[in-house]
């Protein structure tokens, strides 16, 4: 059981979303809580467009997501929306999975003027499925450079605003590992 689920909504293979997606595992490691990545690319075409609940694949990402402390969900911006794919395995999963879950919300995007993407698209999704958000962060396409994966953030500004909202997740997440000591009998 990992701690962290980080989950990309991406289906392009080598997105800035990915990288971004691993450079927050790569940080939330540093801080001693194990991640798990899982792409929507993982998942059988098949079993999301004739919406297969029953699917192996889609019941183990339910039972992760179950299991873990937190998750961190990344979305490229499409049509001023995140991709219909993550939508469709999203409405695979549970209505209530993330009860209780703190979920860390980012979102890649061309413009400013996707910036509110995040707030009024991806958040009230997760926040049906009754997940804890965080503010998440929004970063331009221009801010991340997919070639370097140590450190992808060009922008100094977009990097301080990542990280300090990643430690208030990492944070909100160890905290609910004390409040919520059930979670570690299941």
């Amino acid at each position: 059981m990992s701690e962290i689920i980080a989950l990309s909504g991406s289906p392009s293979e080598h997105s800035r979303t990915d990288c971004v997606l691993r450079f927050l595992c790569y940080l939330v490691e540093r801080e001693g809580l194990s991640t798990t990545r899982i792409s929507v690319r993982n998942f059988a075409p098949e079993d999301l467009v004739y919406a297969r609940f029953d699917s192996p694949q889609i019941e183990a990402l339910a039972t992760s997501i179950r299991e873990a402390r937190g998750l961190m969900i990344a979305a490229p911006v499409y049509k001023a929306s995140y991709p219909g794919v993550l939508k469709a395995l999203l409405d695979l999963l549970p209505q209530d999975i993330l009860k209780d879950t703190p979920t860390f919300p980012l979102m890649t995007g061309g413009s400013m003027a996707h910036l509110l993407t995040i707030e009024y698209a991806l958040k009230p999704l997760l926040a049906t499925m009754k997940a804890k958000n965080s503010q998440g962060v929004y970063l331009l396409d221009h801010q991340v450079d997919r070639e370097k994966e140590r450190n992808p953030i060009l922008d100094p500004g977009a990097l301080c605003r990542l990280k300090s909202e990643l430690y208030r997740f990492v944070q909100e997440v160890q905290e609910s590992k004390k409040i919520n000591g059930w979670r570690d009998s299941k």
